[in-house]
Order: structure tokens, then sequence, then C-alpha cells
């Protein structure tokens, strides 16, 4: 299969959560035809066209049929009972990129997809499911796991959504997950209990304070890491 920068892919996108059609409004943006998308709930199926209208809404199994590239943008709790069950269908096809999008999960995840091309894909930032995370999404960072040979493709295809691609060995992808989630969990409860606190005391626009006081906070430990100048000064 060529590079996606020499061809347009056509996408299929299983999940119509927060993630995948946030990324295939990007992908779709960047070129790309997206054959259908996946959507359960009716907040779903409200939520898929509103990200991406005039694509149908169809089974999974359709998707994997029409798509050259099968984005799973799913929990990664039911990601390998979906790929075992595709896979005992015969749904996949020889040469079909299939990404997913579960931290905590690398390439081995589509063991028995045999014959597909694998690539792990997970954006470093929080998603609302609406256009707002397209502007966040230019510059997020995106891990990046995949076989030597395939990674050009996954770091192409972040390119091509306006993010920066980050390699992340397929053996590191477990701590790299539980890294993410302490850190996010961490700044979440922290923001929240100094919330409560500000509004137990009738401070007014309590949010406010703290949420400008964590960003800070954050910009400047990260500056510590980072060599940017302009944080962690």
């Amino acid at each position: 299969m060529s590079s996606p920068q020499a061809s347009r892919l056509g996408i299929g996108i299983v999940g119509a959560g927060r993630v995948g059609p946030v990324l295939g409004r990007a992908l779709a943006g960047a070129g790309h035809a997206i054959t259908g998308i996946s959507a359960v709930s009716e907040e779903s199926r409200e939520r898929a066209e509103a990200m991406l209208p005039g694509v149908p809404i169809l089974e999974v199994q359709e998707i994997v049929r029409r798509s050259e590239l099968v984005l799973l943008a799913i929990p990664g709790s039911e990601l390998p009972g979906l790929v075992s069950g595709l896979a005992k269908l015969g749904a996949w096809q020889p040469g079909q990129l299939v990404i997913h999008t579960a931290p905590e999960h690398g390439t081995a995840v589509f063991a028995e997809a045999q014959g597909v091309i694998p690539i792990a894909l997970h954006p470093g930032m929080v998603f609302t499911g609406t256009s707002l995370d397209l502007a966040r999404l230019n510059g997020a960072t995106v891990a990046v796991t995949a076989p030597a040979v395939v990674q050009p493709i996954g770091q192409a295809l972040v390119v091509e959504m306006g993010a920066e691609p980050v390699i992340v060995a397929e053996s590191d992808r477990g701590a790299y997950a539980e890294a993410v989630t302490v850190a996010s969990a961490a700044a979440r409860l922290a923001a929240a209990d100094a919330i409560k606190t500000l509004q137990e005391l009738g401070i007014a626009r309590a949010e406010r304070i703290v949420g400008g006081a964590v960003h800070a906070a954050i910009d400047e430990e990260v500056g510590r890491y980072s060599g940017d100048p302009g944080l962690g000064a």
C-alpha cells in the first residue's frame, strides 16, 4: 500500500464517542474520504452527523468492508473483543491499515487480525467531541506505536491531522498509559478539591481562580523538561 502522503485513503471510523468523529473530521480535512462511521446511541449519532455531515452511519462489518483504513476509536476494554470478533467473521482485509486510539494497547492487540497493517495512535489531549477539539489537536502530541516499517505511515497521518507524532515502543505502552492516566486523574482531583474549598468559602468564580493556578503550575513544571524558555521561567 502506498504512503498516505502519496494517495488519499478511504477511512472508516468505528466509534462515535468524543474521539472518533474529531479525528475523522481532521483526516477529512486533509483530503481523505470518510467511508462511514458506526454509532449506537442517539447522542453518538447526533455527534457523528454534526462532525461528519453526509457520512453514512453503518454497521461495523460494513465499515471494515468499505475501508482502506479502519480507525477504532473505542474504549481499550472493548478493543480485544472487537478485533477478535471481526477476525472470526473474516472481515479484516490483507494490507488494510487498522488504527486504534486506546492508550493502554500497542499493536499486539491486532494479533488475530492477520494481514492487516497495525498502528496505535493516542492523542495526548482531552476531547469534547466538538469542533473545538480541532484547534486543540493542532500542535497536540500523539503517541505512535507501530512496527518500524509502518511508523512513517502513522507519523504522516498524525502530521496530516495537524499534530506532532512521538514514537512509543510496544514494550513501553503500558507504562506510558499509566503515566498519562495518573497525571490526568491527579490534575482533575486537585482542581476539583480546590474549587470545592473556594466555593464553600463563598469565593466567586472559584473555577477560574483554580483553573488559572493549575494551568500556570502545569506550564511551569512542563517547562522544566521541555526546554521552552516561555515555560518554567
